[in-house]
């Protein structure tokens, strides 16, 4: 008989993207500004530190959309980290990475971070040790995603659909020919990944060290534009041209009249199940290797998925179409290795979606955001939660929480304020943390930008919308001891420090 899930123990967290940390260069990385979030984590009493995906972003800059399943995103290389090796000097790395550190500015990111990396490899001595040797040989994706980016790059950036046709079909002849060409550009993305890997590594240690766990971010889907796709077609549903035959994306609700329009290739689950999955099995290992519990992305997919004819430009002419179900789950549980999983089931949720969760134990997601505006049997509302759950004040796709109650209904607003005990509109902010940290949910996770009470200036991502997102970063003045404070009263107070913190640090 399969065993379910363990629960997480009870503890807080806060979420916050690598790529919005702090850093003198343009984006987050896992440089000193990395190691003192870490710190301020473990002062704070919040046991756990939740990030997006952590793989290279492709067009829109949204961690959504990845060039791999597996790598890394090179954005997040420390500079710093290589000066200290030698590889780079302070005045290489003296760039215009943009104008306003509260923002990324992936236009100046993109134009400059890889010009500077290159004189790292240039320099590099990697590529003689057996840690390095290791390192290739213990991830077989390396060499397709390493060869697709340095072609990738070769043709401009277009994406492998556009490329000739005997690469696009991978005719061996062909890609002997470009592998001999581009062996230099292939060496610097394998470089690449050994130094995003071996920094991360390291961060991930020491934050071990202090107690604070690490919540990663798993897409159900991946993006048409990336390695995997190329290299293994068979297991998406495309045509014979290669083109997909439908894409994902979800229905017209509430929050959008045309529905989303992700546009990912839909798996070719019949295909996949022929190995027992073994594709998602490589990846949930990997992530297992990452992280120490992982949020599955739209886990209803898993269930049941919509299904858009490619070319569409909404949303509104897809259908449903029945996902794995309990198959997949049961094949990619032994590749957990104990690790455990939070299930994003966000949305239209059907009782077959709710049987399934539970009947492998993982935890749910409450989004406290949801819960004002349908009176007192909301189930998004605190006094509803079963304990095997996940409470967020919102998540990165909806707005803060000082941004969104800035435009609610009279009606909306009266009934959070009757709820959460509170006289003013600017209370809710900092009453709805506190409801979240009170509730019976086992872990209660929180957006950086929520704990510093910001507007919707703030906000990381708004669905459906291209251009502007995924920018918000921290500044290192934000993180004042004054916050850490409230944060460890909290954290005492509703019995949120997971019981690592014996004392105050």
């Amino acid at each position: 008989m399969r065993q379910k899930q363990k629960r997480l123990p009870r503890g807080a967290g806060i979420l916050l993207p690598i790529s919005a940390l702090p850093s003198p260069y343009g984006i987050g990385a896992f440089g000193k500004d990395a190691y003192r979030f870490v710190d301020f984590l473990c002062s704070s009493g919040v046991p756990y530190w939740q990030v997006l995906p952590i793989g290279p972003t492709s067009y829109g800059d949204s961690p959504y959309q990845s060039f791999s399943a597996f790598a890394g995103n090179p954005y997040f290389i420390d500079l710093d980290l290589l000066i200290e090796e030698g590889l780079l000097t302070s005045e290489e790395v003296c760039l215009d990475w943009g104008d306003d550190p509260s923002r990324v500015d992936y236009a100046k990111l993109y134009k400059n971070r890889f010009e500077v990396l290159k004189k790292a490899f240039s320099r590099s001595h990697y590529f003689d040790s057996l840690v390095y040797h290791k390192f290739c040989q213990e991830n077989p994706w390396l060499d397709d995603y390493a060869f697709y980016m340095a072609l990738k790059m070769y043709f401009h950036a277009a994406s492998w659909l556009l490329w000739p046709e005997e690469l696009r079909r991978r005719d061996p002849q062909a890609l002997q020919k470009y592998r001999t060409l581009l062996s230099q550009e292939i060496e610097f993305w394998k470089f690449c990944q050994f130094c995003f890997f071996r920094q991360w590594a390291a961060l991930k240690t020491y934050a071990h060290e202090k107690g604070i766990e690490i919540i990663g971010d798993l897409p159900i889907y991946i993006s048409l534009d990336s390695a995997d796709v190329w290299a293994q077609p068979s297991l998406f549903c495309l045509h014979e041209s290669l083109k997909p035959k439908e894409v994902a994306g979800v229905p017209p609700d509430a929050f959008s009249a045309t529905g989303q329009l992700w546009g990912n290739p839909l798996y070719n689950w019949k295909k996949m199940s022929e190995d027992h999955f073994f594709w998602w099995q490589q990846r949930m290992k990997f992530s297992a290797g990452l992280f120490d519990v992982i949020r599955m992305d739209h886990f209803i997919g898993i269930t049941r998925y919509y299904a858009i004819p490619y070319g569409e430009k909404t949303a509104e002419n897809g259908h449903w179409e029945k996902g794995p179900g309990k198959a997949l789950l049961e094949a990619i549980s032994p590749a957990l290795q104990n690790r455990r999983l939070i299930a994003e089931d966000l949305g239209v949720v059907v009782p077959a979606v709710t049987r399934l969760r539970k009947s492998f134990g993982y935890p749910g997601m409450k989004i406290l955001q949801f819960a004002f505006d349908s009176g007192p049997k909301n189930p998004y509302l605190p006094d509803h939660y079963e304990q095997n759950c996940v409470v967020y004040c919102g998540t990165h796709d909806n707005e803060t929480m000082s941004g969104f109650f800035s435009h609610q209904k009279s009606d909306i607003l009266r009934f959070a304020k009757s709820y959460l005990g509170v006289h003013s509109r600017k209370e809710l902010n900092w009453a709805c943390i506190r409801a979240a940290y009170a509730s019976t949910a086992d872990l209660a996770v929180i957006q950086m930008q929520d704990f510093l009470s910001l507007g919707n200036e703030a906000r990381m991502n708004d669905p459906s919308t291209i251009g502007g997102n995924w920018c918000w970063r921290l500044e290192q003045e934000q993180l004042s001891s004054e916050l850490s404070q409230k944060l460890w009263h909290y954290a005492e107070l509703y019995d949120r420090k997971g019981g690592i913190f014996n004392e105050r640090i």
